[in-house]
């Protein structure tokens, strides 16, 4: 299975660069990742449970970062086993490209590979899981390195005389429920 996609992301290249190098990001992005340890230099160990189709297994697995060109390349590169589910290897050639001083562009081309009784429930269940996960991965991360909070518009605005009403109403609910209970 290959996947090539692109984010955008509205942060600097410097800051994308060391969010792919640090362990909590790349846990907090991983789908299901339960735990990881290492380095960028050692390679990380990571638990991860999935359920794909109707096969749940926790991989046990090695990520190693290689081919690293700072700030604007690397190769992710990981293997897991599942136990009697079977195996999965993969990796994630990613280049990042600068798009003005606080953007980056993410782009990512994706290979994966399955074996034993993942192997067994097809391509297109396989392919769409893994399309998913890495989906789901670099969304994560887009979100976590660059959290979008909406602006309040002017009807979002806080409003004293609207904060002065819903205070009484909840001191009303007060009431009314310590009635009801007493």
């Amino acid at each position: 299975m290959n996947l090539t996609d692109s984010r955008t992301i509205d942060a600097d290249i410097q800051t994308v660069w060391r969010a792919l190098l640090d362990p909590d990001v790349l846990r907090a992005c991983v789908p299901g990742c339960q735990e990881m340890t290492g380095s960028p230099e050692e390679g990380f160990e990571a638990t991860v449970v999935q359920k794909v189709g109707p096969v749940k297994a926790t991989f046990k697995g090695h990520v190693t970062l290689e081919d690293m060109n700072p700030p604007e390349s690397l190769t992710i590169a990981g293997e897991g086993k599942g136990g009697p589910a079977g195996f999965a290897r993969g990796g994630a050639k990613v280049r990042l490209e600068e798009q003005g001083p606080a953007t980056t562009v993410l782009h990512y081309d994706v290979e994966a590979k399955v074996g034993g009784k993942l192997a067994q429930l097809g391509s297109r269940i396989i392919d769409g899981f893994a399309k998913k996960m890495a989906d789901q991965f670099f969304q994560n991360f887009q979100d976590t390195v660059a959290p979008t909070t909406p602006e309040p518009t002017d009807s979002e605005a806080p409003s004293p005389a609207l904060d002065a009403a819903v205070a009484t109403d909840t001191e009303q609910k007060k009431g009314w429920f310590a009635r009801l209970r007493g």
